[in-house]
């Protein structure tokens, strides 16, 4: 069976799904372009935006603003994946990611939990992607590797800056690594918009040096690829930028011009952009894998 893909509800060509973390719009400066108010306004907000879906905690919420909800989770004992995807799937979500652990897990006990979130996935035959998250079992891209390998069915959340600023990436040849990782980006199917540094998680896209930008959009590309060479009519890739704000410890505080801190950038206006890197990013997916078809001659 498989973990399956996000659907969009019709049986159109496979797309990019434009969504947004509902964090993204949280605690936004004074300043920023951004929506103002509760969660209500957030979401009008990101609708009136163009945004198509919203990852939240809220599904019905989600739905009245016109949005799709996506659930996000954490899970630590592999008894607790069934009922977790149960009550995502009964609550309406298209789908749910996960951190799953902690990262002081054997090789065994990750397996264990990777393996029950593919059982559960199938079961309930509803879209379930592994994060690649610091702080959990994926926070290692070599230990991540090997329980790909073990457990072929796992499908991710591809939230690279974890990787790129925690392991430090671009310490090296970053495009070798990022070639080694495609038995992981072959398999990604949701990505958190956001670009790190070696040294920051979350940065400005015109505070980020053409290395880091390139990483992230070979990336990208990379994961769009490998959705595309499996995908059928109605799937949907879904790209949602998670831009958090300075309480998370992601959002980088400058002095501003009266000299107090304040946030870098305007997160609502990054989001966009990202937005826009991801669409360029899916053109050139695309072109690459209609590319690599070979041409079929007709007898006419």
């Amino acid at each position: 069976m498989g973990i399956p893909n996000l659907r969009s509800g019709d049986v159109g060509p496979p797309r990019l799904l434009v969504g947004i973390s509902l964090l993204t719009g949280t605690a936004l400066p004074s300043w920023s372009s951004g929506p103002r108010g509760d969660m209500a306004a957030l979401l009008k907000g990101a609708r009136e935006a163009g945004y198509e879906a919203v990852q939240c905690r809220d599904a019905e919420a989600a739905r009245k603003a016109g949005l799709v909800p996506t659930a996000i989770d954490r899970l630590d004992q592999p008894q607790d994946a069934r009922s977790c995807v149960i009550k995502c799937k009964a609550e309406g979500y298209n789908g749910l990611t996960v951190h799953a652990g902690t990262g002081f897990e054997t090789d065994d006990e990750a397996c264990w939990l990777a393996d029950a979130i593919v059982e559960a996935a199938e079961a309930e035959a509803f879209p379930v992607y592994l994060e690649t998250h610091r702080a959990t079992m994926t926070q290692d891209m070599k230990r991540t590797l090997d329980l790909a390998a073990r457990v072929p069915g796992l499908r991710f959340n591809g939230d690279f800056a974890h990787w790129y600023t925690g392991c430090e990436m671009a310490y090296g040849d970053v495009g070798a690594k990022i070639a080694r990782l495609q038995p992981i980006t072959g398999r990604t199917r949701f990505l958190h918009g956001r670009i790190s540094g070696p040294g920051c998680i979350q940065i400005a896209v015109k505070q980020a040096s053409s290395v880091d930008l390139d990483a992230f959009r070979r990336l990208w590309t990379a994961s769009f690829e490998g959705f595309l060479r499996s995908s059928a009519p109605g799937d949907v890739f879904g790209f949602y930028p998670e831009l958090l704000p300075p309480a998370y410890h992601y959002a980088r505080l400058v002095p501003g011009p009266d000299g107090n801190l304040q946030e870098e950038s305007d997160r609502w206006q990054e989001a966009q952009v990202l937005v826009e890197i991801a669409r360029e990013c899916w053109q050139r997916a695309k072109a690459a894998v209609e590319a690599s078809i070979p041409e079929v001659h007709h007898a006419w």
